[in-house]
């Protein structure tokens, strides 16, 4: 039986969030976003972006430090937490 794939969680859903967020910021396509990850060594398709960002594809480790730098920040950046205080803190209390 093959495995199965692992559901993304918060830290991936957020990644997903910023990383669209701040790629639309910046005025890039997802195509060429793609592109410059891809001319820093880490080969992207824009598909595997999109895919990437409409949470349908984990985000691993490689491809957020070379989605970072392509955007121009870093990785933690794209892993902070983007809810609201109030958000966080209802977490918290579980």
């Amino acid at each position: 039986m093959p495995p199965r794939p692992l559901e993304i969680g918060p830290a991936g859903h957020a990644a997903a969030q910023t990383i669209e967020r701040i790629r639309t910021a910046r005025g890039y396509s997802q195509r060429q976003l793609a592109a410059r990850v891809t001319a820093l060594g880490r080969p992207m398709t824009f598909t595997a972006l999109s895919r990437i960002e409409r949470t349908v594809r984990r985000c691993d480790i490689d491809d957020l430090v070379a989605i970072a730098a392509a955007l121009g920040t870093t990785p933690q950046a794209l892993l902070a937490d983007t809810r609201a205080p109030s958000e966080v803190a209802r977490v918290g209390e579980r």
